[in-house]
């Protein structure tokens, strides 16, 4: 199994990104998908999470700005970032609960995409 983010790079202030993150490999089902991200010299931050039923619950930092999406049949999450900040220059990662063909239940985590917000 494995995730695959993209959709990072460099934006202005106020500007938007959306990053993407598909699952592939042997997969049974997918449960909870999420964002996170660390920023240089700080700890990793839970952004967003959204249950396979389509449920979400967000950090009180992205709140309003961001927005969690998931394609079920594409197996692939997204995160719409708008309103970006200087303060939202991170990398970001997504990670997974997969339940595997052979019936093995792990969280699984993509490579970091970088996200710079500067002018």
């Amino acid at each position: 199994v494995q995730l695959q983010a993209s959709g990072g790079g460099l934006v202005q202030p106020g500007g938007s990104l959306r990053l993407s993150c598909e699952a592939s490999g042997s997969i049974l089902t997918i449960d909870t998908m999420g964002w996170y991200r660390r920023a240089p010299g700080k700890q990793r931050e839970l952004l967003a999470v959204i249950t396979s039923s389509g449920s979400t619950n967000y950090a009180g930092s992205v709140k309003g700005r961001f927005t969690i999406s998931r394609d079920n049949a594409e197996s692939t999450v997204y995160l719409q970032m708008n309103s970006l900040e200087p303060e939202d220059t991170a990398d970001y990662y997504c990670n997974a609960d997969i339940t595997t063909k052979w019936r093995r239940r792990s969280t699984y985590w993509g490579q970091g995409t970088l996200v710079t917000v500067s002018s």
